[in-house]
């Protein structure tokens, strides 16, 4: 088996994240790493994650397998055309940007289109920085790749290899279908996101009591909102027209909604969120995609010290492993205090038996 030799040209959240993905798939791979950021190289360093790290694009890369470029978008021009320079003709290129059209003119300009895959690893966190990166942060997550019509197919089929190695789900497309999809789905909801979260900045009262009680439902959807907005802000001027035809579409839709509501059509208005239900529920998958479904249950716990261990004590001495557990601090959504997520849908059984055996009460969550 050959070990790699990977470059970083950027080691953001989600450069720094491939990378202990990729440390962690195979810890003698060699990994070299740019950044503008100090820190950031030095706690990569001393990680073990990065095995050289530079301040300056150089010779170190020449020896390369693959180079992620991972910095903001609006600097892949110009690191482009200093990387040229040390760039090994076997070396293949990526990138982790959102959108790709603009990418790819850039790498036919430098004549490297034999030499280029893109690609987009559809996973991310409202936090940013190598100091929030994680490897499990692409597990399960589809990376979207968008290789170059010259590329030789037997490089596209190593990386795809590279990427499912990360734990991610690889996936061939067009990459202006890449950005027309993405525009849709991921673009236009932090326009969405951020919008919604401004209207009530906006619209609060001065003791700010939306504010206080913003959670359930909104806190929810607005959650993305706490992005970067550099990077939101390269997005929108990188796949601009895409968005803007799909915002049109949507104020369309949200004007038509106004209207109905006006009109108190309330059979248009069930039809509106009984189709949007049944559509969003078919993106649950049991057994793939990123999207899974949540085997849990919510309890009511009175708020006592040792509550919450005392329940979490009580199903590992019956062997019920835990995925994920947490209060519930709003109850807009959901019954009961405590909630707990399971790994398998056999677990809800079993632990629901015990703990009512315990005199709790058990909301199976539908």
């Amino acid at each position: 088996m050959k070990h790699l030799t990977l470059g970083f040209i950027g080691l953001g959240l989600i450069g720094g994240s491939i990378a202990k993905a990729l440390r962690a798939a195979d810890p003698k791979t060699t990994i070299i790493a740019y950044d503008i950021n100090k820190d950031s190289l030095s706690l990569a360093k001393e990680e073990g994650i990065a095995d050289t790290i530079t301040l300056s694009i150089d010779a170190s890369f020449a020896t390369c397998d693959y180079i992620f470029l991972c910095a903001p978008v609006s600097e892949n021009d110009e690191n482009l055309k200093i990387l040229k320079k040390f760039l090994s003709s076997s070396c293949i290129l990526t990138d982790v940007g959102s959108v790709k059209s603009g990418i790819h003119r850039h790498i036919d300009e430098l004549g490297l289109s034999g030499q280029f895959i893109g690609g987009h690893p559809m996973a991310g966190s409202e936090r940013f920085g190598y100091v929030n990166s994680k490897a499990i942060l692409l597990e399960n997550a589809y990376y979207i790749l968008t290789p170059s019509d010259s590329v030789p197919a037997e490089k596209v089929v190593h990386f795809r290899e590279l990427v499912s190695s990360m734990g991610a789900i690889p996936l061939v497309l067009d990459a202006e279908l890449h950005d027309y999809v993405t525009a849709a789905i991921s673009h236009l909801p932090h326009i969405t996101a951020s919008s919604l979260v401004n209207l009530v900045k906006d619209s609060d009262s001065k003791d700010g009591i939306m504010k206080m009680i913003a959670a359930g439902g909104f806190k929810d959807i607005t959650r993305i909102a706490s992005s970067s907005p550099e990077m939101w802000q390269q997005i929108c001027l990188t796949n601009t027209e895409n968005i803007a035809s799909l915002l049109d579409t949507y104020i369309e839709a949200l004007t038509l909604i106004k209207e109905k509501l006006r009109e108190k059509d309330s059979q248009f208005l069930y039809r509106f969120f009984d189709e949007a239900r049944i559509y969003r529920d078919s993106f649950i998958e049991t057994s793939s995609g990123p999207i899974k479904k949540s085997y849990s249950i919510t309890i009511d716990i009175v708020d006592e010290t040792g509550a919450l261990a005392s329940i979490a004590t009580m199903l590992a001495l019956n062997n019920i492993s835990i995925k994920n557990i947490g209060i519930v601090h709003n109850r807009e959504l959901e019954e009961g205090a405590l909630r707990i997520e399971f790994y398998e849908e056999a677990a809800i059984k079993t632990a629901g038996e015990i703990l009512k055996s315990r005199g709790y009460t058990i909301h199976e969550k539908k």
